[in-house]
């Protein structure tokens, strides 16, 4: 007995019930320009060694960069960059412009402001499903005592950090 077919709407609304953090996944791509998405599927993956995880739609513009790339920033956005989580995930061409950057690891850059930070070198990559998988090895971390910015049913959301 076969499953049955699964219906895409309901299962992103279903997904939508799980709140998650706010990323901007950034990289220097091969031509030396930076490259950036707003990423909300981006996961812990382990301690020893310390790995994150996080996907990419084999469809997105910047999956050639970000599969080039030998270093990626997570940048956990804090619950006031909700124009930049917007800016990042839009087609604009210019999403860096008018930003304060710090230069990461390996180029990455830094976003002023947020949350936390996570500078990574690419692990490992792996297809699954229509997405690929980037696996990175932490090399630096750091957080702030700013409170993040939360996705959930479809709306940003904040509030008190225990």
């Amino acid at each position: 007995m076969s499953a049955p077919a699964i219906d895409r709407r309901e299962l992103r609304r279903t997904l939508a019930c799980f709140p998650t953090g706010v990323t901007v996944v950034t990289a220097v791509a091969p031509n030396g320009e930076y490259v950036g998405l707003t990423v909300n599927s981006f996961n812990s993956l382990s301690l020893d060694p310390p790995l994150v995880l996080w996907s990419l739609t084999s469809a997105s513009r910047s999956l050639a960069a970000f599969e080039q790339a030998k270093h990626f920033a997570v940048n956990i956005l804090a619950d006031e960059q909700v124009e930049i989580s917007r800016l990042f995930s839009s087609r604009a061409t210019r999403k860096f412009t008018g930003l304060e950057l710090k230069p990461g690891i390996g180029g990455a850059p830094l976003i002023a402001g947020c949350a936390a930070y996570i500078e990574c070198r690419i692990y490992s990559r792996q297809r699954g499903g229509d997405h690929m998988l980037f696996i990175g090895e932490v090399e630096r971390h750091r957080a702030s005592s700013k409170r993040p910015l939360v996705f959930v049913h479809g709306r940003y959301v904040s509030g008190p950090v225990p």
